[in-house]
C-alpha cells in the first residue's frame, strides 16, 4: 500500500462516513443513551450534566474521524474491499482488531478511571460501531 491509494478513494464516501461516525457520537454519548454511565466512569456526576464545551470540543473529534475515515478508506481501496460483507469483514478488523483493544489497553492500565469496564464498553462500542459503519460505506461507495 502507498498513499498513491488517495487518488483512489471516494472523497465524498469519507466526508459522509466521517460525518456519520461523529453523528453517532452525539448520540451514544448523549444522556438518553450511554451518556451517564460513560460520565459515572470517568467520574463526573452524571446529574450535574457534562461540564461546559467550547467549539474545539466539536470541531477535534470531527476531524479525527476524518482522518480516520480516510485511513479506512485507503485500506478498503489497497485491499480491494468493494462489497457490503468486505466492508462488514474490514469494519470488524479494524473496530474490535485495533480500536478495541486500544481502549482496553487504556482502561486497563487508567488509575483515574472511577470505573474502567464501563469507559472501556462504552468507549469500544462507540468505535466499533463508527468504524463498522466508516468501512461498509467506503467499501459498497467505491
Amino acid at each position: 500500500m502507498s498513499f498513491d491509494t488517495l487518488g483512489d478513494i471516494n472523497w465524498l464516501a469519507v466526508i459522509v462516513s466521517a460525518v456519520v461516525y461523529y453523528s453517532i457520537g452525539a448520540a451514544w454519548y448523549s444522556p438518553a443513551l450511554l451518556g451517564k454511565p460513560w460520565m459515572r466512569s470517568i467520574g463526573w456526576d452524571p446529574d450535574s450534566g457534562p461540564p461546559e464545551m467550547t467549539v474545539k470540543d466539536y470541531t477535534v473529534p470531527l476531524i479525527a474521524y476524518f482522518v480516520a475515515a480516510i485511513g479506512v478508506a485507503m485500506l478498503a481501496a489497497a485491499t480491494g474491499s468493494n462489497s457490503f460483507g468486505e466492508g462488514v469483514a474490514l469494519g470488524l478488523v479494524l473496530g474490535i482488531g485495533v480500536a478495541a483493544v486500544i481502549a482496553y489497553v487504556t482502561s486497563a492500565f487508567d488509575p483515574t478511571r472511577k470505573a474502567p469496564m464501563t469507559w472501556f464498553g462504552v468507549t469500544a462500542g462507540y468505535h466499533v460501531l463508527g468504524l463498522l459503519i466508516t468501512a461498509v460505506v467506503v467499501s459498497i461507495w467505491n
